[in-house]
Order: C-alpha cells, then structure tokens, then sequence
C-alpha cells in the first residue's frame, strides 16, 4: 500500500463528510448531515460505541464502527460498519479499520459480531471470518407513482408523529419489533435510549411519519427519514393483535403521499429475506429492487 492513510476517531466536525461518503457508497440509503452528526455523537455508554475514520490527503474516505448490541437481552452480541468510498478501495483501509475495531469489540467483551456486506465486498468478509446468516433487500419507489390508498377502518384514526406522545410509539415500536426476522431478538429496549438514539434524531420527520391509532393506543406506524428529496422508512410495524388488517399498507401509501407533497421524490426502504407480508406489502406499493446485501457473522 502506497497510499498515507490516517486513521483517527471521529468527530461531529466530519458529519457532513460522513454522509456524502456513505451516499457515495449507499445510494440507496439516506443519512442527512443533521443525521451523520447525531449517530457521531449520540450513543448509550453500554455500547461501548467506537467509530473511526480513514483519510488521504485529508479527505475522509473510509467508515467504521463497532459497539454491542444493547437492544437484545443476549450478552456479548455487537455490530461492526465497514465501508470505504469506491475510488479508494483495494489499497488496505478497510482492513486498518477493520483490524482495529475487531480489537475494540474483544476489549469490551463482544463474543459475536454482526455486520451487512454488499455483494462486492463478500470476500473481504469471508477473508475475516464472517459467514452468510440472511439476506437484506433495498428497494426504492418514485413518489409520484402510488396506487390507490386503500380505505381506512372505521375503527381506525390516522395521525402523524408529531401529534403523538414519544411512548405512545416506543410500546408499539417495541411490540412489533419482538418478532421481527433476525439474528438475536429485539427484547431489551430501553425507553430512554430509545428516546436518544430513535426519536430525538434530527434525521426524523414526525410530520411524514403516520401511525393507526385506536383510541389512544399506536397499533401500526411507519417512520420517515429525510434528506433532502429523499426519504427512508426507518420503521414500519403493527402490533400482533392488529395484524392481517392491512394497516401497515395504508400507513406507509398515507405517509408516501405526504413526502410526495412534501416534494420529496424517492423513498428506500430495507426488508429482511424472510419478511414476506412487508416484502409483499412494498411490491404493492411499487418499489423495485435496487440492492441486496448479505446479513453476516462471525464469533470472536
């Protein structure tokens, strides 16, 4: 390797250059500067989070970070992020970082660590031990290209985000979430982490995102993220005792329209290989494919 590289940690100062790397690497994934700088800065100390950088010639060109994985009641599982822009690749960066954060996540006691790879960067992982668990699809659709919206319940009332009391969302949020297709269960969320890391993100806009109320209690919602003209399904769920009803369907076609208003034009969304209803309820919607990255693990 030829290159001078410098690693160091990151900073709220590189938010803006963090999120054109990642748009860079993940067109289809949105992270505002606004977004960039809270993921920097605002984490629960038992993640023991640490995110890193790689420059040249003072550029930022690589990504990542390591911490456990607080939302699972399972001990010693942790999440890895490497990636690096496309025009510095193949010149060792991605290895530095990924050598380093490896050490981190064994000091703070991770025994399993997980992370996503796009097709092209399967044989680094490989080379590093990872082996394939699932498969994650990304899909985008034009706004301006909806199907009809289907009726709302007559038991049903729609509201946005912004109309709502935080834990209102948190319960449903952490009801729908208990089954969600994964490696580890998503049983141990914490409101106030939740309430730091989720809902006080800046990357959030509750005036897009829709939930179906029933009285006072959320039974399905879907939250937007912004950036720009481009939007993201960060979440969409429906508690058990509500499923089957379509709601998720019609809080995502209600929540797509406003973003049409809003004049945002693209929305992207993710969806675990094995989750058919959302897979189904999506292609309905009209997103088409636009990448599939692979769901990898290995133990340390």
């Amino acid at each position: 390797m030829t290159t001078q590289v410098r690693i160091r940690p990151v900073t709220g100062d590189d938010a803006t250059a963090v999120a054109a790397l990642r748009r860079a690497v993940y067109g289809y994934k949105i992270l505002s500067p606004a977004a960039a700088h809270h993921m920097i800065t605002v984490f629960s100390p038992a993640e023991r989070f640490l995110a890193l950088v790689a420059e040249v010639d003072g550029q930022l060109v690589g990504w990542g970070s390591a911490g456990l994985n607080t939302w699972t009641a399972e001990a010693g599982q942790s999440d890895i992020s490497v990636y690096v822009h496309p025009d510095f690749r193949k010149q060792g960066i991605g290895s530095m970082l990924a050598d380093r954060l490896h050490q981190h996540l064994t000091e703070v006691g991770a025994t399993a660590v997980r992370t996503f790879a796009q097709p092209d960067g399967l044989e680094f992982a490989r080379n590093r031990g990872y082996d394939g668990t699932r498969q994650m699809h990304y899909s985008g659709v034009e706004t301006a290209n909806l199907p009809p919206q289907p009726p709302t319940p007559e038991d049903i009332t729609l509201v946005t985000m912004d109309q709502l009391d935080p834990r209102q969302v948190f319960l449903a949020d952490s009801a729908a979430s208990l089954d969600e297709p994964s490696d580890v269960p998503m049983n141990a969320a914490d409101y106030d982490e939740w309430l730091d890391e989720i809902w006080t993100a800046p990357g959030l806009d509750k005036s897009l995102s829709v939930a179906a109320m029933v009285g006072d209690e959320v039974v399905s919602y879907t939250a937007v993220e912004v950036d720009g003209d481009r939007a993201w399904s960060g979440s969409t769920g429906t508690i058990p005792a509500y499923r089957g009803r379509g709601l998720a369907k019609l809080v995502k076609s209600v929540a797509l329209r406003r973003c049409a208003l809003a004049g945002i034009t693209s929305a992207y969304t993710s969806n675990d290989d094995e989750n058919g209803p959302m897979l189904a309820i999506n292609n309905w919607l009209g997103y088409q494919r636009v990448q599939t990255e692979l769901g990898l693990m290995r133990t340390l």
